[in-house]
């Protein structure tokens, strides 16, 4: 069985995946949830690990659902040994760091104070109740990357003289941003971890798509004069992307660099 890195959807064209069913594997002394997604464009079965412990296994047109168990249930060993090396999920709690736009901040939650979330000084301080501070912690960063996310794509709309429809800011599973052909765009929150550069370039990519609803040489052409750094920025999503999803409460599955292939 061949092992084969997986692309990011930012280092070459996206394609359209559906969940089309669930289940679990034992696998060791572990259950593990088990996601089915069908791929039209896929060759062969292949699995993928997500940083919240679960598998997706990859269905190409033909194949069914019992298909993908039963390979799944032939690859258990090495399901096994990629589960073991996975980093654990690092959730908001009190003294844990985390990165903002890239750079390490400590989380600290600050008794007798009420009320809000600020930064200073390298620090995350989190005012109010103990236990409502992973919230607190993940509510501000949503605000924080709608914030940045949105003065960027407005900015370069005008530089292309197109107009945004709407902005959302969600958790997908497996894309950092998309935009509907109507204008919508929608990124992910997790970007406000990720370096300055990389949250610029993924913006700039939606909303070069409001011109060129593609992934032909004009996109990246036009991509390329709306962000700095367009490649290094590549680079990065596909080597430390998925690791921005092991930071607070598990997101849905985001397929691993690791895959195994039928």
């Amino acid at each position: 069985m061949a092992k084969k890195p997986a692309k990011s959807r930012y280092s070459k064209p996206g394609y359209r995946r559906a969940i089309v069913g669930s289940n679990v594997l034992a696998v060791g002394d572990r259950i593990v949830p088990l996601l089915f997604e069908k791929n039209g464009r896929a060759r062969r079965i292949i699995i993928r690990l997500d940083h919240g412990g679960g598998i997706v296994v990859v269905l190409p047109a033909r194949a069914t659902k019992e298909d993908g168990r039963r390979f799944a249930l032939s690859n258990k060993g090495w399901i096994q040994e990629r589960l073991a090396h996975m980093p654990e999920p690092l959730p908001f709690l009190h003294g844990v760091t985390i990165p903002f736009l890239g750079v390490a901040h400590r989380i600290r939650h600050r008794v007798g104070k009420r009320g809000t979330v600020w930064r200073e000084n390298g620090d995350i301080h989190v005012a109010g109740r103990p236990e409502h501070l992973p919230r607190r912690v993940e509510d501000w960063l949503k605000l924080e990357a709608r914030r940045e996310i949105e003065r960027r794509a407005l900015q370069k709309a005008e530089e292309l003289g197109k107009r945004i429809r709407h902005i959302t800011v969600r958790d997908p599973r497996g894309r950092w941003g998309s935009c509907s052909p109507e204008g919508a765009l929608s990124f992910s929150w997790r970007l406000i971890l990720a370096p300055r550069f990389v949250l610029d370039y993924v913006v700039a990519h939606e909303v070069a798509h409001l011109r060129e609803l593609n992934h032909s040489s004009r996109f990246w052409r036009l991509t390329d004069t709306l962000t700095e750094h367009m490649e290094r920025a590549r680079l990065w999503l596909v080597e430390h992307g998925p690791g921005l999803h092991r930071y607070g409460k598990p997101a849905e599955p985001l397929p691993l660099l690791l895959d195994r292939m039928a």
